[in-house]
């Protein structure tokens, strides 16, 4: 369903008379004689939100004539754009990927036309209903239990919250796309949705109360790794817990890099970030370390000591010769 919304607010609007469909399960509970559909409640509510007609086609192979417009544009699409398989890193970049081959297709003239797909569209636009004020919530209602780990499991997929939720049940809204965490209507936590079974994906900031108390585990933790895949801990971070670590040894100095971390919740990424650059500009350099007393001091010549090495290597050593007589 959650494609058809974003076919309709590309579209400008909803088709007037009917949609072809091929049974889609997530409409059809059960097929009867003819076209006559038992559709799913839910289905219903969509279609009577946006107020269109559904076309059921007819099961098997005489029902496939019924959509062979539909069947071969698919087919042309993938090979022309698809093929190979595109390679991206998240479904969002795939969706992006997809919508510039999209606008670069109305363009495209049909063979035996004279005008661009784009153009004909234009002018059977006014043929479409308007959009309904609000969007039809696509996404499913669910309330898992926060582990110990500070996660929630989603269809076997593991997701990160915030560490003050452990041991309660959490309101979660599970979209096409992504996932939302709630706190009353508060949005508390986003992940983009994960589709591998026992995947999981931790947010530093969920995690930040715990490190300030083990601050140790702040450098091995999957949650940092994740950080700096996606961006949001920077190389200013890095040489800021550097520096801290440096001067203040390393708990006091992970700590202190925590502390900065928390004020993320309440100001601006980049202000952050400035402050962070002033720091380190203004810290001290680290002290001179004073070399072992035998080697002395730095301005004593080598050859000194080498020769204080061998006038004491000359030296007799003790003897009872003189309480033996």
């Amino acid at each position: 369903m959650e494609g058809h919304v974003e076919a309709f607010n590309v579209l400008g609007g909803v088709p007037t008379k009917h949609i072809r469909y091929d049974n889609l399960k997530p409409a059809v509970n059960r097929i009867c004689t003819g076209r006559s559909r038992i559709e799913s409640e839910r289905w219903v509510s969509f279609r009577a939100h946006y107020g269109f007609d559904a076309f059921y086609c007819i099961p098997g192979e005489d029902g496939a004539h019924e959509k062979g417009g539909v069947e071969h544009e698919g087919g042309r699409f993938r090979r022309t754009h698809l093929v190979p398989v595109p390679e991206v890193a998240t479904l969002e970049e795939l969706n992006a990927k997809i919508v510039e081959i999209d606008a670069a297709e109305d363009e495209r003239i049909l063979a035996g036309r004279l005008t661009t797909v784009g153009f004909n569209f234009f002018t059977e636009a006014d043929q479409l209903t308007p959009l309904p004020f609000e969007e039809f919530e696509c996404g499913i209602t669910l309330t898992p239990k926060v582990d110990r780990s500070s996660r929630i499991t989603v269809r076997q997929c593991h997701y990160s919250v915030l560490a003050r939720f452990i041991g309660q049940n959490v309101r979660v809204l599970l979209r096409g796309n992504e996932l939302l965490v709630f706190e009353r209507r508060e949005i508390v936590a986003r992940h983009p949705r994960l589709t591998r079974r026992g995947d999981f994906r931790d947010e530093l900031d969920h995690y930040l109360e715990i490190l300030l108390v083990k601050p140790g585990a702040m450098a091995g933790s999957t949650a940092l790794v994740t950080a700096r895949q996606n961006g949001s801990f920077t190389e200013v971070h890095d040489a800021f817990w550097a520096a801290a670590r440096t001067a203040h040894g390393d708990a006091a100095g992970t700590r202190a890099l925590i502390e900065v971390l928390l004020l993320h919740r309440r100001m601006p990424a980049a202000a952050i970030e400035q402050g962070m650059a002033a720091a380190i500009r203004r810290a001290p350099s680290p002290p001179m370390s004073w070399p072992s007393r035998r080697a002395g001091p730095p301005h004593w010549p080598r050859h000194r000591l080498r020769t204080w090495t061998t006038r004491a290597s000359r030296r007799p050593g003790p003897s009872r010769a003189a309480w033996c007589r």
